[in-house]
């Protein structure tokens, strides 16, 4: 019984759906755990129950309020766990430079490239920033999404890291979703400190980890690792920095080469590593070992003409779990829309249905530390669902353009 604000007692809300047909994901579970003839009851927001109807205990009291949902497929609400939607302006100018030939150099020249991110990014404010992610918030909304992470990144100064995560505390209180931050502030080195990095990273990344752990705006720490980044010993100096705030760590890693980023994360039990494209088998081994996540980001594989693709069977074989994400960016997958990363998920990478339904809910979770909150539809989870007009579990996955959506729920409110 909770209270109200002069300590008299508020009867729990109660909320049953009905009539479903149930894809809980659950942990233990085969496959997708599909429920025919299935519901889901919900008390001040979370689960206590999600099963068939028949099962229902009898413990639990008449429903507040009763919604048949007349045979509709019920997933968890899609978690896109891997965004850096928070950024000004846009690179559409350099996207029709390559489609006329020009090259990296030029594009640069012309004030492309994240240099024109990081430009565009630190002329706005903290409202200014807000104002500019909620369209792509939104229209990731509107698909299902609950969950999302949003990294830093494109400030590359500490006021301009700081305000970016600022922005994305700001979007967790004005919108129904959960935001989880991470600090990427080694996402590129900016053209005052180039070629010294460990320089960049003592004055700025550093420091400005320092200011956002004591402001609360970072849930973990993130970094790009990657010839035209950072190396692996750059990424281990900001690791042991996160480690010593007990921060999780998670990293982009073997996208264009492969520098053992991968298993160096895992080393430190990263939540994820990203990308992956030249990940090898004793990268895929470490990350089992350590229980960390592989995000496939097909969005920047089609967006940057990519012809390497992630070993998809090694991280099977390895027993590697897999999570998809949008990798919402402006210059490298300027995708907003989960449905169509896991349609892309299963056409460029060969992804199973189930592979692209749990990536993109019970695994995203996984990859983000929340499985215990959030990713799956089992009693004491937090009731974030989105019920389809579908009739199969697969139409999620090859329709193109396609949204299905009928409703939402997050944290017990239908939206």
């Amino acid at each position: 019984m909770v209270e109200n604000s002069d300590n008299s007692p508020v009867a729990p809300t109660r909320t049953l759906w009905r009539n479903a047909r149930l894809l809980t994901l659950a942990d233990e579970a085969q496959g997708l755990a599909l429920i025919e003839h299935g519901a889901i009851a919900v008390e001040d927001g979370r689960i206590v129950f999600a099963g068939p109807l028949s099962d229902l205990p009898t413990t639990f009291p008449d429903a507040d309020k009763i919604i048949d949902v007349e045979g509709r497929v019920i997933t968890p609400g899609l978690i896109d766990c891997h965004t850096h939607l928070i950024f000004g302006g846009d690179r559409a100018m350099e996207f029709e430079m390559r489609l006329e030939g020009a090259t990296y150099e030029e594009v640069a020249r012309a004030g492309g490239g994240i240099v024109s991110s990081v430009k565009a990014t630190n002329a706005l404010s903290v409202d200014g920033l807000v104002k500019a992610a909620l369209p792509r918030v939104d229209t990731l909304l509107a698909e299902g999404v609950s969950t999302l992470e949003i990294k830093s990144g494109y400030g590359l100064s500490i006021e301009g890291e700081l305000n970016m995560l600022r922005a994305a505390r700001a979007i967790d209180k004005i919108r129904p979703v959960r935001v989880v931050t991470s600090f990427l502030g080694a996402h590129a080195t900016p053209v005052e400190y180039r070629g010294r990095n460990g320089d960049y990273i003592t004055d700025v990344v550093l420091p400005a980890m320092d200011l956002a752990h004591a402001e609360g705006l970072v849930d973990a720490v993130d970094g790009f690792c990657e010839g035209i980044a950072f190396s692996v010993a750059d990424m281990r100096r900001v690791f042991d920095h996160a480690t010593s705030f007990g921060l999780p760590v998670k990293l982009h890693a073997e996208q264009l080469s492969n520098l053992g980023g991968a298993a160096m994360a895992a080393s430190y039990g990263a939540l994820s590593a990203d990308h992956l494209e030249y990940l090898d088998a004793e990268g895929a081994a470490a990350m089992a070992a350590s229980g960390t996540v592989a995000v496939l980001l097909p969005g920047a594989f089609y967006a940057i003409n990519e012809t390497q693709k992630p070993p998809v069977q090694l991280l099977r074989d390895a027993g590697v779990r897999i999570a998809i994400a949008t990798d919402c960016n402006p210059g490298t997958s300027p995708l907003t829309s989960l449905l169509l990363t896991m349609n892309m998920s299963a056409t460029l990478f060969r992804l199973t249905v189930e592979e692209c339904i749990a990536g993109a809910t019970r695994e995203a979770a996984r990859a983000l530390g929340l499985l215990a909150e959030t990713g799956t539809l089992e009693a004491g989870k937090s009731a974030d669902f989105a019920i389809w007009d579908i009739q199969r579990p697969a139409e999620l996955v090859y329709r193109i353009g396609f949204n299905p959506l009928h409703s939402n729920v997050f944290r017990g409110q239908q939206l």
